[in-house]
């Protein structure tokens, strides 16, 4: 017993976590097993190993802050929106990804923007990269905030390390100088050791009546479209398209009770006779 305990020392001491948790069903186990000497190092290593990738990927995933639709496997081409399949095996392959090329997804609201932009980041943390989501607001707030709070530090200081970040619905919202300067400088520094998925609904030329600014504007897209694919996305919404409803048949009761009420046998209330008797008082 006391062996047992000093080998979950030493694991540890050298983060063999796998060794130390399991220590006596990896003991118990060699002795019904009975590996080689060889052997049975190759499995204890094998399982720290596997744990720690994991670990990894946990962490990667849940850092990243996916929306809930993120599996492109699930991907509805029924549904056309400009996106071939060729395209996106292509995009899935992350060939762009290792050759530092940026994307920018552009289209009218509701045709697969955020979808996609989720999706190659999900794609992208499979694959071993790290990778992130946030909308616009979300790098403002951090960029504001990250002098102050330590969370937003660390979000930034991560965000400095990425393979990948998709940002979405840029330039939605007006952005005040200091903030759009902020931006800029982020940008600048990710510009060739970071690939970036840009959403948006509005053309690059619109970017600068957003941001007020357009030297900035010009000096931001320079950046981006350098090594850069627009893909231009068409078409109606899918969210409009696949509205859910809590009632059912509830649009064809809405339709039912429209047409009764204005159809030429549908009446107006009687008016009530006067009494002629009836006076008013004073």
């Amino acid at each position: 017993m006391e062996q047992i305990r000093q080998i979950k020392q030493y694991a540890d001491t050298l983060r063999l976590t796998q060794l130390r948790n399991k220590a006596e069903m990896v003991i118990h186990q060699a002795q019904i097993d009975q590996p080689t000497y060889l052997e049975l190092v190759y499995d204890i290593l094998k399982a720290e190993v596997l744990q720690r990738q994991k670990n990894d990927y946990d962490r990667r995933l849940k850092l990243a802050h996916l929306p809930s639709a993120h599996n492109l496997d699930q991907y509805d081409f029924n549904h056309a929106n400009g996106v071939t399949k060729p395209q996106l095996k292509q995009l899935r392959e992350l060939l762009w990804l290792e050759q530092n090329y940026n994307v920018i997804l552009m289209g009218p609201s509701g045709t697969g923007k955020t979808y996609l932009a989720a999706g190659l980041i999900y794609q992208a943390i499979n694959s071993g990269y790290r990778a992130y989501f946030m909308t616009m607001e979300e790098i403002i707030t951090v960029l504001k905030m990250k002098e102050m709070v330590s969370s937003a530090l660390g979000t930034y200081n991560r965000l400095l390390k990425a393979h990948l970040i998709a940002i979405d619905d840029i330039m939605l919202l007006p952005i005040k100088k200091h903030d759009a300067v902020a931006f800029f400088n982020l940008i600048n520094h990710l510009h060739g050791q970071c690939s970036i998925i840009i959403t948006t609904n509005k053309s690059p030329k619109q970017w600068a009546e957003t941001l007020e600014d357009e030297v900035l504007a010009t000096a931001l897209l320079d950046r981006i479209l350098y090594r850069c694919e627009v893909v231009k996305l068409t078409g109606n919404s899918y969210r409009m398209e696949h509205r859910k409803r809590i009632f059912e048949n509830n649009e064809l009761e809405e339709k039912n009770a429209h047409s009764a009420a204005f159809s030429p046998s549908a009446t107006l209330p009687e008016k009530r006779p006067q009494n002629d008797n009836q006076t008013t008082s004073n």
